[in-house]
């Protein structure tokens, strides 16, 4: 890459400049104020351009964070976490949530008013602390148009982003990384990232399972993969129907009614009554709870970002290779055994402890 150009001084910006830059950071804090906001902006930011391909693969990342989010509320993990530690996981995975959108959608921004005016405009990125790796990419694709070698940066750009802040944080490593419910979340698959897709009027799903989520190159490949996936023309145009009738709202009766609820059908205080098989409810059984995101979680306010660029060793463009490896994305039935697997702790746990008079 070319040795690093210095940040344009203040007074060297135009009026139009400097009004852009405000614009970008008002319409970055109007949409990330939640996992919802973001899911969405994600979502329309991809139908108004969808040559960039990252804005549907994290629309759709996004939706699995949300569920995740809510997960922590509902019928299965609140059995087997305290409050405290679901508090927690929730602070871990909405600060990451919030650090990615804070840095990827002012690039997008700076992408749209590019194509609006007709002009490059990614010499403002520096603006918004955007890695230098980045503004190289922003300015080759503006020329070349290459949509694999884009969505790739981006994907490299905000695993990288993320590593240092979140995943090397002494805080989420002490409380959340290196906990045994870290741990245990792990064993059993827990990391999985699911695309709901629309097939004969029926929602199946596919996806891909992390199984060392604070690995980097696990994280990377990790999209890599999931970027194949989702725009394989087997399932492309399926996923996006569903994203496009289904809005978000972070239960994951979004896509599986049958199994999910967003209302709580069980009774208040019994013990737990195993339910799931092969992905459906037992007869009489109550469904699962899967809490709506605004009534599982309030919004939460963030610090400023840490400042700091990751990029500092050129091997990473080895990431920037085409895998021509083909993934089938088969999850359903790995995702039902996650969910018996859980069902079996909880059985489990409460065998184990005494039952609170």
């Amino acid at each position: 890459m070319k040795k690093r150009r210095p940040k344009i001084q203040e007074n060297q910006l135009s009026e139009g400049e400097h009004h852009l830059i405000e614009y970008i950071r008002h319409e970055t804090k109007k949409r990330n104020v939640n996992n919802v906001t973001r899911t969405n902006a994600y979502l329309a930011y991809y139908q108004r351009f969808p040559e960039i391909h990252w804005a549907f693969l994290g629309h759709m990342v996004s939706r699995n964070g949300g569920w995740n989010m809510t997960d922590l509320k509902g019928s299965l993990l609140t059995r087997i976490l305290s409050s405290e530690e679901q508090k927690e996981f929730f602070s871990f995975l909405e600060r990451g949530n919030w650090l990615i959108f804070q840095d990827i959608y002012p690039q997008l921004l700076l992408y749209e008013e590019s194509i609006k005016r007709n002009t490059n405009l990614f010499h403002l990125l520096p603006w918004f602390h955007v890695s230098f790796f980045m503004s190289v990419i922003w300015n080759y694709f503006y020329r070349k148009r290459d949509r694999y070698l884009l969505t790739t940066a981006l994907i490299i750009n905000e695993q990288s982003y993320l590593e240092k802040r979140v995943i090397q944080n002494p805080y989420y490593q002490s409380t959340v990384l290196e906990t045994l419910q870290f741990k245990l979340q792990e064993f059993l698959d827990l990391n999985q990232i699911i695309f709901p897709f629309i097939d004969s009027k029926e929602t199946k799903i596919i996806g891909q399972t992390i199984h060392k989520f604070a690995s980097l190159h696990e994280r990377i490949l990790l999209g890599k993969r999931l970027y194949q996936l989702l725009f394989d023309p087997k399932h492309c145009v399926s996923i996006y129907q569903w994203a496009n009738l289904q809005p978000h709202t972070g239960s994951r009766k979004d896509f599986w009614p049958h199994l999910f609820n967003d209302v709580d059908e069980s009774v208040p205080g019994s013990s737990y009554q195993k339910r799931i098989k092969d992905c459906r409810i037992r007869k009489n059984a109550p469904k699962l709870y899967s809490p709506i995101l605004k009534y599982a979680w309030e919004d939460m306010e963030q610090n400023e970002a840490e400042k700091g660029d990751w990029y500092s060793d050129w091997n990473v463009i080895d990431y920037l290779k085409k895998d021509m490896s083909k993934e089938s994305g088969d999850i359903y039935h790995e995702y039902c055994k996650t969910l018996e697997k859980i069902e079996f702790s909880i059985l489990a746990k409460e065998a184990i402890l005494p039952k609170k008079s």
